[in-house]
């Protein structure tokens, strides 16, 4: 059997899960790209400047919420499955910290629409999460049994 042939090889060198990864950034850069294009012009209507700039920091933040997955995917993906847990995880809290330390810092600031960039916000990390799933569920990576 070569290289190529045996599953357990492909599942050593991470290429599905990085695969997998890079789909869903793909995928994901479209579906933001959309999202601004369609909810500029609603924040402009609803608060002018202040709900343009809640689009903006919304999908800012999803895109920041994406990349750091997209990239502990990337890192982890030729790990053992303890460690790649533990590096996606380590992710997660980096991002859980990071969206505490940014919504602190706004708490206070008058320049952006509050509800366009929660229902912008909330919109794009779904979307995101959604995609993820997606790209992990079609993705073709082995399962080993124990």
């Amino acid at each position: 059997m070569t290289h190529s042939e045996n599953p357990l090889d492909r599942l050593a060198d991470g290429a599905p899960v990085r695969r997998a990864a890079i789909k869903a950034l793909r995928w994901n850069a479209v579906v933001f790209a959309v999202i601004v294009i369609v909810a500029s012009p609603i924040g402009w209507i609803v608060d002018r400047g202040q709900g343009l700039w809640a689009v903006v920091l919304g999908v800012a933040i999803a895109i920041f919420f994406s990349l750091t997955t997209v990239v502990s995917m990337i890192v982890a993906a030729r790990r053992q499955p303890a460690a790649m847990a533990g590096i996606i995880l380590g992710a997660w809290l980096g991002k859980m910290i990071m969206l505490f330390a940014i919504l602190l810092a706004l708490k206070d600031a008058d320049f952006y629409n509050r509800p366009v960039f929660a229902i912008v916000l909330c919109l794009a990390v779904i979307c995101a999460a959604i995609i993820d799933a997606i790209a992990v569920q079609k993705s073709r990576i082995p399962l080993l049994g124990s």
